[in-house]
């Protein structure tokens, strides 16, 4: 595939997605780093190691600046990313797959749970928008 033409697909796919979208791209983005960064540790590559962590927590700040503190979730969101990022840092001070399990897990928890949402908002749309048409 030409590389270019997948580039143009990757931004073009992040204008065109609604902010549900965003936030799941975000989660799967934040899996995917966490994953290369324990991938480049286990081969000992401190430096990409370092770039995949940094990248996890640019996203993990990321999703901390869009909480809309008006909801009570926002406030136990911030505390979650906030912990994670903190996790994040001590990971790449230490290198340790370990703790990038443990926000694995909980990156892995939070998409799951944000796909489970958005399949019943869709289902409820759907369900109101037939409701509406009768």
């Amino acid at each position: 595939m030409n590389m270019a033409a997948y580039n143009q697909y990757r931004e073009n796919s992040v204008y065109t997605a609604s902010p549900e979208e965003l936030t799941l791209m975000l989660y799967n983005g934040l899996i995917k780093f966490i994953m290369k960064a324990q991938n480049a540790i286990s081969k000992k590559d401190i430096e990409g190691a370092n770039e995949n962590i940094l990248r996890a927590q640019d996203i993990v700040s990321e999703l901390m600046s869009t909480l809309d503190k008006k909801y009570e979730i926002a406030n136990n969101l911030e505390m979650l990313y906030d912990f994670m990022l903190r996790r994040l840092i001590e990971a790449n001070v230490k290198k340790s797959c370990e703790i990038l399990d443990e926000v694995l897990e909980f990156a892995k928890e939070l998409r799951d749970t944000w796909e489970q949402a958005m399949r019943i908002a869709r289902k409820q749309t759907r369900s109101s928008a037939a409701a509406a048409g009768e």
